[in-house]
């Protein structure tokens, strides 16, 4: 039987994925090797049918919890006999029914790595917890003090996660006698085949309770909703990722609690714009301020400020303001603002504003105009070049 993929691999999501990831995983994945929809291609089908078989088990709290604790053989007991120690029997090739190769390859290896055979009891990590925040920008900028409300499992009260009502013990399963696995003996062409698979009497839990706790209906967990209160630094950006450690959903078995993942979006300022760790900002200004200099404010995500612009300031001139940027998330000291500047012609002028106009750009030479001069200069030398190609 061939190695199956690691069904979180399968989707291409992380262990600790929520239920939402995982669902999304599963319908992009499902929409593009749906077989309908990829007639050309050959591996399609087989593709489609490890995707649904893969999220039926991730999809199912039940079925993913017993596959993150025994991998496949927790959810598929025909894989343990795949995979798992069996046995040569009936007179092929000299082998006695009772040799299990698979005892043979623990007494040359040591045992102990199989998940087949792991402690059901041992303790397991909880899952993470991941829940979206979004802030505004300037809460980017600063940092803020945020409160999150959150659904996460916890240990049951009454019974203290056993599972069992208060007052009753779980009893070891008579089947498994403890260890969470049976012994399966199959007769095949190539003789008795053996192997471990998990013990359906338990769920290969190992144990057996026979009076479930009535608050929690034997899982020995709760679902309670919990306020936390999270810090967001100063410099955060969008798509960063915040991690509380120790706040995700109750171990089992005396098993430390998951991580809570928290996921930042910035909402868009109308005013401000940020790369990287600089803000910039755009600074309308009129000709004249642009021709003459003019002291003008500028904002800043502490604040105005007063800026002094130097005398013939051009349109897209980018003035600088070191140290007015946002806090640096790794290092100490801050980006910078960048003005860019924007010089707004006027409109809708009156006879004698427009005959002020006049007289003044008849009074000024070339000289004032570098830009002017140099591109008439440009298109002299292009009328050249053509009557010289053209033999005119």
């Amino acid at each position: 039987m061939s190695e199956k993929r690691d069904y979180y691999e399968v989707l291409g999501v992380q262990k600790g994925a929520s239920d939402a990831d995982i669902k999304a995983a599963y319908r992009k994945l499902a929409k593009k090797y749906h077989p309908d929809l990829n007639p050309d291609d050959p591996e399609a089908e087989a593709k489609f049918k490890e995707i649904n078989e893969a999220n039926d088990v991730l999809s199912d709290p039940q079925k993913r919890a017993r596959y993150d604790q025994f991998g496949h053989a927790g959810v598929d007991p025909s894989y343990a006999g795949g995979a798992g120690g069996y046995s040569y029997g009936g007179g092929f090739g000299g082998f006695d029914g009772g040799i299990d190769l698979g005892d043979i390859f623990d007494s040359i290896f040591g045992g102990g790595g199989s998940t087949r055979r792991a402690n059901p009891n041992a303790p397991v990590r909880g899952a993470d917890i991941t829940v979206s925040l979004e802030i505004s920008f300037m809460e980017a900028c600063k940092g803020i003090a945020h409160d999150i409300e959150i659904t996460r499992s916890d240990t049951c009260d009454s019974c203290n996660g056993s599972g069992a009502k208060a007052g009753t013990t779980a009893k070891t399963c008579p089947d498994c006698h403890g260890t969470g696995y049976v012994r399966v003996t199959q007769r095949t062409m190539l003789g008795s085949m053996s192997s471990q698979r998990p013990c359906t009497k338990c769920g290969g839990r190992g144990k057996i309770i026979e009076t479930p706790c009535p608050s929690c209906n034997g899982g020995g967990k709760v679902q309670k909703r919990k306020k936390i209160t999270i810090n967001v630094p100063a410099g955060i950006a969008g798509g960063q990722t915040l991690t509380v450690r120790g706040e995700g959903h109750a171990g089992s078995n005396g098993g430390s609690r998951g991580d809570l993942n928290i996921r930042i979006s910035v909402r868009k300022d109308n005013l401000f714009e940020r790369k990287g760790d600089d803000i910039w900002v755009e600074l309308p200004i009129t000709y004249t301020q642009a021709a003459l200099g003019d002291e003008v404010t500028v904002p800043t995500i502490d604040g105005n400020v007063t800026y002094r612009i130097p005398e013939g300031t051009q349109p897209g001139d980018v003035l600088r303001l070191r140290g007015k940027g946002v806090q640096h998330c790794q290092r100490d000291g801050r980006g910078d603002m960048l003005v860019r500047v924007i010089i707004e012609v006027p409109k809708k002028l009156t006879k004698a504003q427009k005959e002020i106009l006049q007289k003044l750009d008849g009074e000024l030479t070339e000289k004032n105009f570098e830009k002017k001069t140099s591109f008439r200069d440009k298109l002299k030398k292009l009328g050249e070049d053509l009557k010289k190609n053209m033999g005119i």
